[in-house]
């Protein structure tokens, strides 16, 4: 089931996913380049918005679903996904971790679908041999299988039922709480985890990112079933969701099975509520430390920058980069040769509002944090200070664009990767983002480190691990 956890230095999109199970990825040699594209489908009842990079955007016109259609006949299987534009940054006090609650209810069944019937699911699924998914994370709920594309009609028939005809039982939410809670508690085993919760809750004041995915244990275990089913019937729509097609299906027929599935649903019957809060300018420099049971220390600075839009995103990505990737990397020499720490990185983890930058070490045995967290801010500075070499430049761009790539192998994979650029509230970066990243200068990764990573506007957090044991 699903799992809170912080992995330090796991890229773009990471934080804060709560995920139901591993999918791996197939290979996705075969999908359409993006210097071949094909003419639209033309299907009744479906507007073409666009194409880019071997990807076609339709909206169903009865109810404004999104589709996203990819095909790739490398391999005879599918990816279906269907995405929701909600995740934690639409909770509020007392329903903190509601839509994580409701990803693991969304799997309980429906009259049509269910285990006593045989054909819930899981049951179906298990039955074809397919392999599905669900996460939940700040911006977004996501749900996916990867499964033979003759198998593909009795799933989308499942998933569909369940975007508007769950069961929403009370015995079932008192079964799943006990799950997500201990998910909860797991995380709150690991000081990272913990760390992390606590500098996003000092970074974050207004925004809703203040509080973790998984949400407050006495959200999980106390809201009302009546209080989910309020949340479901509010961001469970089709002109809330995406469904995002990839793999070995012709477009007509993709659209026709959306369509028989999809088109009796109407929009929802209210907007969907906008989330308008904005974050306060910060006045100075934030820092909060967990003292705890554990073996080794860490440091964490965290800068908030701009949303996963920004056109200055793919100069953070060199950055971070820079600072972190590999043993020639700027932070590796500085605390990693230099004996502070076991390993050091950075990460920026786009969000939709915005997001938030971080650096990090794991202290060795016998440094301080003092002089870990000093070690960062001067390689964060010399940069400020000293820009960045072209060497550097050109090392990094293979690197990035080879995680771009590798992110990108399989039908799952390239699901999963445009989930989240859907989430940020912008699917085609899936396709241009990989392209600014060649754009990217040495003046401009000296200037968004100049712009955003600003000691007065950080949040740093220290674990400082002590010998008691746990109560």
């Amino acid at each position: 089931m699903t799992n809170a956890e912080v992995r330090w230095g796991r890229g773009r999109f990471g934080a804060g996913a709560l995920a139901l199970a591993l999918l791996g990825s197939m290979s996705a040699s075969g999908a359409r380049a993006a210097g071949a594209p094909a003419a639209p489908a033309t299907v009744p009842g479906f507007t073409y918005i666009k194409s880019l990079g071997g990807i076609d955007e339709y909206r169903l016109d009865a109810n404004g679903l999104a589709v996203l259609i990819m095909p790739d006949h490398s391999a005879p299987v599918v990816t279906f996904q269907v995405t929701y534009r909600v995740g934690s940054r639409n909770e509020v006090t007392g329903t903190t971790g509601a839509t994580h609650l409701l990803e693991h209810m969304m799997f309980k069944g429906s009259e049509r679908f269910n285990d006593a019937k045989g054909n819930s699911i899981k049951q179906y699924l298990e039955h074809v041999g397919g392999q599905f998914n669900a996460t939940t994370s700040f911006d977004r709920t996501n749900y996916f299988a990867t499964l033979g594309r003759d198998d593909l009609d009795g799933y989308v028939a499942i998933e569909s039922d369940r975007m508007r005809n769950l069961w929403l039982r009370e015995s079932d939410r008192q079964a799943e709480m006990t799950v997500v809670r201990n998910e909860y508690e797991r995380g709150k085993n690991d000081p990272n985890t913990v760390l992390m919760e606590e500098v996003s809750a000092a970074a974050y004041v207004a925004l809703p990112y203040h509080h973790p995915t998984i949400g407050y244990k006495s959200d999980i275990e106390h809201v009302p079933i009546e209080k989910l089913r309020q949340f479901y019937d509010t961001f469970y729509w089709p002109n809330n969701a995406t469904v995002s097609v990839v793999g070995d299906v012709e477009p007509a027929a993709a659209l026709a099975l959306v369509q028989k599935y999809y088109g009796g649903y109407s929009q929802s019957p209210q907007p969907i509520p906008l989330m308008y809060t904005e974050e306060p300018a910060q006045v100075g420099p934030r820092r909060v430390v967990v003292n705890r049971p554990g073996e080794l220390g860490t440091v964490v600075i965290a800068y908030k920058v701009p949303n996963g839009r920004d056109a200055d995103q793919p100069a953070l990505e060199m950055l971070d980069g820079i600072l972190s990737s590999g043993k020639s990397s700027r932070l590796y020499h500085a605390l990693v040769d230099g004996g502070l720490a076991l390993s050091a990185s950075s990460d920026t983890d786009l969000r939709r509002d915005l997001s938030l930058h971080t650096v990090y070490a794991t202290l060795a045995p016998g440094a301080s944090h003092e002089k870990v967290e000093q070690a960062l801010l001067a390689a964060v500075e010399k940069i400020k200070t000293d820009g960045v070499t072209a060497q550097e430049i050109a090392r990094v761009k293979q690197q990035v664009l080879a995680g771009e790539a590798y992110k990108r192998d399989g039908t799952a994979a390239a699901a999963s990767e445009l989930n989240e650029w859907i989430a940020i509230g912008d699917w085609t970066l899936y396709v241009t983002f990989p392209q600014k990243v060649e754009q990217v200068t040495a003046a401009d990764v000296q200037r968004v480190a100049r712009e955003y990573l600003d000691e007065r506007q950080s949040t740093t957090g220290w674990f400082v691990p002590n010998q008691e044991k746990s109560r």
